[in-house]
């Protein structure tokens, strides 16, 4: 079992509010770090049939008699279960709910409507790079790649290609048929395919239809789809209205890169080494580790990439007020004073802000791999 680094923030979330709902992607270890930060409360698995039919039965007397402490797993799949727990904590001093859940969308439709202002909301990811410190300095990043960020890969030993063949089987098809009857299940996973192979490009729709042959409302509904699944995630480009030069579309990248990998057919960590799209599954990585430590920290999403007209590119922009970061992702062991051009370059726009701009690459030797959750930075001057 690995520590989480989001738990300091749950417990001290749980000080100030009775419900607390954390989501992401299944099997990104929700249950297991709730479980682990509220050993003594009640569990409910509403993936258990046989439990969803007693509390459609004994509905809010269940809830109730568990409310000093209960983790309900899976709640979107019981959505009148929302309405239930905001009548028992408005009811209720010492009522204390834990509520999960792998849609996003079902999940804050559910929230806005009857939970807003009475849970905190934290998101759950696959393992960071920080939560395994030992491991990540004793693999090269192209087993991390290949590997991927989910518990059962590294704490239970499960092969990637068992664990991602399986995820996308048993829980992308079926989360994706309960919010959206795809009927042409096979264009939906050419769709994916397509998706991984744009990983760290701009999300085209209008290409993407011509090559499969569906609408562009079709797709988008299924790029929507995914986001909720917590399968992908669409970068903002970042922008303060300069002369409006900038391109204003998204990025495309997965939440977990060992996925993609799948996708892709790559089916070991060498083929990672060798394949055309090393550099953009490594971005990939970096990227979404980052983000792992903004949710992480209990803290908005605030990352963006910067591109204009003139092709002036840098990965990753973090914004914190008048405070910018910009980040220029290379695979790469050394760093060359070219790698500094568009980081300069970003720098310069902003003269009125404080901006800090590093290099990620992946370093020479194993005290350059992964450390204290960033891969090798190296400071842009």
């Amino acid at each position: 079992m690995y520590n989480r680094n989001i738990e300091s923030e749950v417990v001290r979330l749980a000080q100030y509010y009775h419900v607390l709902t954390i989501t992401g992607p299944r099997q990104s270890g929700k249950t297991t770090l709730c479980k682990k930060v509220f050993p003594d409360y009640d569990y409910v698995n509403l993936e258990d049939e046989t439990m969803r039919m007693d509390i459609e039965l004994n509905g809010k007397s269940y809830l109730i008699a568990h409310r000093q402490g209960l983790i309900i797993d899976e709640i979107q799949n019981m959505p009148n279960v929302f309405s239930m727990v905001q009548v028992i904590v408005d009811t209720y001093e010492d009522a204390r709910f834990i509520l999960t859940g792998s849609n996003n969308f079902l999940l804050m439709q559910k929230i806005t409507q009857s939970l807003a202002g009475r849970t905190a909301i934290l998101t759950l990811l696959p393992l960071s790079i920080a939560e395994l410190p030992e491991v990540s300095k004793a693999v090269s990043p192209f087993e991390l790649i290949y590997k991927g960020f989910y518990p059962a890969v590294w704490a239970q030993k499960v092969p990637a290609q068992d664990m991602y063949r399986q995820y996308f089987s048993t829980y992308i098809q079926r989360d994706v048929q309960q919010v959206l009857n795809i009927r042409h299940l096979t264009e939906f996973r050419s769709f994916l395919i397509m998706c991984a192979s744009r990983i760290g490009t701009e999300f085209n729709a209008q290409s993407m239809c011509s090559e499969l042959g569906v609408s562009i409302p079709t797709i988008q509904e299924w790029m929507n789809v995914l986001e909720a699944s917590y399968v992908v995630f669409r970068l903002q480009p970042f922008y303060r209205n300069i002369n409006k030069r900038l391109v204003k579309t998204p990025k495309i990248y997965f939440y977990d890169v060992g996925l993609a990998c799948y996708l892709l057919g790559i089916r070991d960590a060498s083929q990672v080494e060798t394949h055309p799209l090393r550099g953009q599954l490594f971005e990939n990585m970096v990227v979404c580790d980052r983000l792992k430590n903004i949710y992480n920290a209990g803290k908005d999403n605030n990352l963006y990439f910067y591109r204009d007209k003139g092709q002036h590119e840098v990965d990753i922009i973090q914004e914190e007020g008048s405070h910018l970061s910009a980040y220029e992702i290379k695979l790469a062991p050394i760093v060359h004073t070219e790698f500094y051009k568009n980081l300069n370059y970003f720098r310069a726009l902003f003269p009125n802000d404080t901006v800090k701009t590093m290099i990620i690459n992946t370093g020479e030797d194993e005290n350059d791999l992964p450390d204290n959750g960033h891969i090798h930075f190296t400071t842009a001057g």
